[in-house]
């Protein structure tokens, strides 16, 4: 939201998901007021994974640009079960959830926390309606490392200017993420909300093991598609 030409809704409108059936007036009220030239942005991580989302979103506008942030899938799988655990402390470990036979080493792959990061699956979908040249794929690894030039590829991506740099961010060494600043702004800066940066239980380093194999050519196929290398292999070799 820092360039002025971008107005964002704050919330996930989960339009093209939950509320399709309240039709587009609705969705069009929760969206913020936009100048000709202003581009409209909203974000509603679920959509990539919702089957309707891609053949929905054409029907209303097919030069709609799409941003999607990925990460390691087998970090965003640990992720999405920490997020799931601070809600309900009851459930089973992430070891009993992600295996269907545990001594086999057969991942269940229904389990969402593991679906999700198929993007390969995914992404099919989604070319199905969208040329790449409308996707851009924002690595969540890198957004953490160089945020600024993450940045300069959405705001070229948009057609905007470069305004968002390197004075804008700095490092919160208590999350482990940037931060935003206005430099010109007195304002206190953005960080990630509360539910960013949870630490992650500890997870059986044989069950990581099985779960990067199960990904990787999942990985190595979007790759492919996308025509980007997210070094995910690698970056798992050097640790």
């Amino acid at each position: 939201r820092a360039p002025p030409d971008v107005r964002a809704v704050g919330t996930e409108p989960h339009f093209f998901d939950r509320n399709y059936e309240k039709g587009l007036e609705w969705y069009r009220n929760v969206m913020p007021k936009t100048l000709d030239g202003q581009i409209t942005m909203e974000k509603t991580p679920s959509y990539f994974v919702t089957n309707e989302a891609p053949r929905r979103i054409h029907s209303m506008a097919k030069d709609t640009k799409l941003i999607v942030v990925v990460r390691n899938p087998v970090t965003r799988a640990i992720s999405d079960y920490t997020q799931t655990l601070s809600k309900k402390p009851e459930i089973p470990t992430f070891e009993v959830l992600a295996f269907k036979n545990r001594t086999l080493g057969l991942i269940d792959a229904s389990w969402s926390a593991i679906r999700i990061g198929i993007y390969a699956l995914h992404l099919e979908n989604w070319l199905q309606y969208f040329p790449l040249s409308q996707i851009l794929f924002v690595s969540g690894e890198r957004l953490i490392t160089d945020p600024a030039g993450e940045m300069a590829k959405v705001q070229d991506f948009l057609g905007l200017k470069r305004i968002v740099t390197e004075k804008h961010f700095y490092f919160n060494k208590t999350k482990g993420f940037p931060c935003l600043k206005k430099p010109e702004d007195s304002s206190a800066p953005r960080c990630l909300g509360k539910s960013k940066g949870r630490t992650h239980p500890k997870i059986d380093p044989d069950v990581i093991h099985r779960l990067r194999k199960f990904y990787k050519p999942f990985n190595v196929m979007f790759y492919q598609m996308t025509g980007q290398d997210f070094q995910w292999e690698q970056e798992e070799s050097d640790k």
